[in-house]
């Protein structure tokens, strides 16, 4: 069986797809991977997504979605894409099965990047976080550490200053990669200190975050340093290996896609017609499940209007 559309990713932007797509009539697969629901599922409380004035728990609103997207008949199937091949139709290879589509919309998203220490896994979404933006509100009248020294790590602690009394940036080295700009913009900031030359060894705490042991890079020194929630600001991964050599990457690895200039053209397509890119695979600066929800919608509705240019049968 070839489907209308294979929506590779299960976050907001890939059940968003398929909830489109899918009461367009469109034959719908989702490969959702192996941890379906992306950074949501390792989210607490979401306080900033439309429709819930009391907030939902990030792995609850996933789950709704996928309840939702099931309604109107899309296939859900949890399995890892590992390439994708252009000939008369597309074809998905996962690690199990191959499937054929028409379209394919890339909804794989990114993941913060972390130190990968044990207790920092252990203690994600109790005072841990790749996230300032999303998470920053929690921390009202806490005192927390960002842990970067680029553009990102100085954009998230000026954010945090408007909830946390006191932010520390810890960066490994002495000197930042961040922009002048950027970097002026904290230090001005009385609000914001920095710890430099200093090595996250472990993040401190049994059921919540109380502090970080640091490592002096320079005299080996070791230093408990107190604090109640450490947001990682070292970087984000797409989640696009599979992509390489299939459409055209950024640098960085997110997925191009060719906004179109009119008004009605595809602003979701990638390098390759047919197909499509949404969310945080594609989006280094916004990182939200609303805006990933919204480019999810985008990405199905030009999906239905590529198919319906190629003279495609719509499935009823």
């Amino acid at each position: 069986m070839t489907y209308d559309v294979i929506i590779i990713g299960s976050g907001p932007a890939g059940y968003t797809a398929a909830l489109y797509t899918s009461r367009a009539f469109l034959k719908t697969l989702v490969l959702s991977g192996l941890e379906p629901g992306g950074q949501l599922t390792t989210t607490t409380e979401v306080d900033n997504f439309p429709g819930f004035p009391k907030g939902i728990m990030g792995p609850q609103l996933v789950t709704d979605m996928k309840t939702q997207v099931e309604r109107f008949g899309a296939e859900i199937k949890q399995e890892v894409v590992t390439g994708i091949n252009k000939g008369t139709v597309f074809t998905v290879t996962t690690q199990n099965n191959e499937y054929t589509a028409k379209t394919v919309i890339v909804a794989t998203g990114a993941s913060a990047m972390y130190l990968g220490l044990p207790s920092e896994e252990r203690l994600k979404g109790k005072g841990v976080s790749g996230c300032a933006t999303c998470d920053g509100f929690f921390f009202r009248g806490k005192v927390v550490t960002v842990i970067g020294g680029g553009d990102t790590a100085m954009e998230e602690a000026t954010f945090l200053t408007k909830f946390s009394p006191k932010v520390t940036i810890v960066h490994r080295r002495d000197e930042f990669r961040a922009s002048a700009i950027m970097l002026d913009r904290a230090k001005k900031d009385d609000r914001i200190s920095f710890l430099t030359n200093k090595i996250v060894e472990e993040i401190l705490g049994d059921t919540e975050v109380t502090g970080i042991r640091l490592k002096d890079a320079k005299t080996g020194e070791i230093t408990d340093y107190p604090t109640q929630g450490v947001f990682l600001a070292i970087g984000h991964k797409p989640s696009t290996g599979f992509l390489q050599g299939v459409v055209e990457l950024d640098p960085k690895g997110y997925v191009v896609v060719k906004r179109g200039v009119s008004p009605l053209a595809a602003q979701t397509e990638t390098t390759v017609p047919g197909i499509f890119a949404a969310g945080d695979c594609v989006d280094p600066r916004y990182r939200q499940a609303i805006v990933a929800a919204g480019q999810g919608c985008m990405a199905a509705m030009d999906a239905e209007k590529y198919l319906e240019a190629h003279g495609t049968e719509v499935h009823a």
